[in-house]
């Protein structure tokens, strides 16, 4: 008999205990020594299997609460591994926040198989709705990782983990869309078929939460903390703060106290121009520039016109002749005191964007201007962003594939 064979034996033995009423405190325990052995993932893909045997449903849910509790134990139980205010703090408080919501999900449907229809809801109408806006809000605690974690991992090495992360992050957000469309599309359904399809997904993604938040929690965030270093964190920390986070992360303190030093960026040569978010060569940007869909005109703050991009597809004439030449100079006479006012407003502070649109050659085209400050907010010049928009106007729907 294979070792798995063996398990499945030994879980369908704890599920007929369950059914003929005994404890679930005395089946947690035996419980506890089998998920030992085996992984979630292995309890997950067992539970399925025993249910194609013809096991009810039911009978596997109840199982489900008793590992799903073990579980939850476990992540209250499990020791800090960074201190309050690390960005690995943070992600594992969420875990542990996501997973209670979870668990509300599922109380929240199994209420709902003693009420008759949806006229009778209540208060579970009102909880439900609370539950699903904090697993909207979560989309921002697997933003941080993806955007912001994972390429400090790919700097050290570590590809495959975050790649895997990632791909269970997107079947996390499967489940959640299905239960969105479910509340949506509730009216269509029997009563007692939305609750079945309710239970069902609120268990797969408390399933799907246990297993993936014990991969990050036991074996990415451990490697994180071992091969990204303490400016990398401090960092990581700035990022995630800019980024935001959930409406029910705990409240963040500071971390830490001491101020970072600064540090060359390993980027540095001399050919490259250093922002603050990377380095460009004078060729890189300039080729940028030119491959934006969007044609780019540059005034400074002496109204003078210092640049303009070479788009593949101009949609207005440009030529070398109008660099050093005053704006108003570039602008018939009828029109120039619009272009004063803008340029007066935006040195003013009084306005952050000017806009329009005509139609050009039987093209809409969107004309855009937009103040260019410095970090203290002082005006360096003007920005004007001129973009063909018919093509955009006319899309509908979406476009997934290539």
């Amino acid at each position: 008999m294979s070792e798995l064979l063996t398990k499945k034996e030994i879980l369908k033995n704890l599920i007929k205990r369950l059914h003929k009423g005994e404890s679930p405190e005395k089946i947690k325990e035996e419980f506890k020594k089998l998920i030992k052995e085996v992984s979630p993932d292995g309890i997950a893909r067992i539970e399925e299997e025993l249910i194609k045997e013809g096991i009810p449903r039911e009978e596997i849910h109840r199982l489900c609460d008793v590992h799903l509790a073990l579980f939850r134990e476990s992540l209250e139980q499990e020791k800090t591994i960074a201190p309050e205010g690390h960005p690995i703090h943070t992600l594992m408080e969420e875990h542990k926040i996501l997973l209670k919501f979870s668990e509300e999900l599922k109380n929240i449907s199994n209420k709902m198989k003693s009420i008759k229809d949806f006229d009778s809801l209540g208060d579970e109408k009102e909880h439900l709705i609370h539950v699903l806006e904090h697993f909207k809000s979560s989309e921002s605690h697997y933003e941080r990782e993806e955007n912001v974690l994972f390429p400090y991992l790919e700097k050290h090495g570590i590809t495959q983990p975050p790649a895997i992360m990632w791909m269970e992050h997107d079947k996390i957000r499967e489940i959640k869309k299905s239960i969105y469309k479910l509340i949506d599309e509730h009216e269509k359904l029997l009563f007692e078929n939305f609750v079945e399809r309710l239970e069902e997904t609120a268990i797969s993604l408390a399933e799907m939460f246990s297993s993936h938040f014990q991969k990050e929690n036991k074996i990415l965030f451990p490697t994180a903390l071992k091969v990204i270093s303490k400016d990398e964190w401090l960092e990581i920390r700035k990022q995630f703060d800019e980024l935001g986070y959930c409406c029910f992360t705990p409240e963040l303190k500071d971390w830490p106290l001491e101020e970072k030093e600064e540090k060359v960026s390993t980027w540095t040569r001399s050919d490259l121009i250093n922002f603050e978010t990377g380095a460009l060569s004078p060729q890189e940007i300039e080729a940028i520039f030119n491959t934006l869909p969007v044609d780019i005109t540059f005034v400074d703050k002496e109204d003078t016109v210092r640049y303009f991009s070479q788009s593949k597809e101009r949609i207005f004439t440009r030529t070398k002749a109008i660099i050093g030449r005053k704006v108003q100079q570039c602008h018939p006479q009828k029109s120039i005191h619009i272009v004063n006012q803008i340029l007066e407003d935006f040195k003013n502070g009084k306005r952050d964007v000017a806009d329009f649109w005509i139609n050009f050659r039987g093209r809409l085209i969107y004309i855009r201007y937009f103040p260019v400050r410095n970090e203290k907010g002082e005006y360096l010049g003007c920005l004007e962003v001129t973009q063909d928009i018919t093509d955009l106007k006319n899309l509908k729907g979406e476009k997934r594939l290539l």
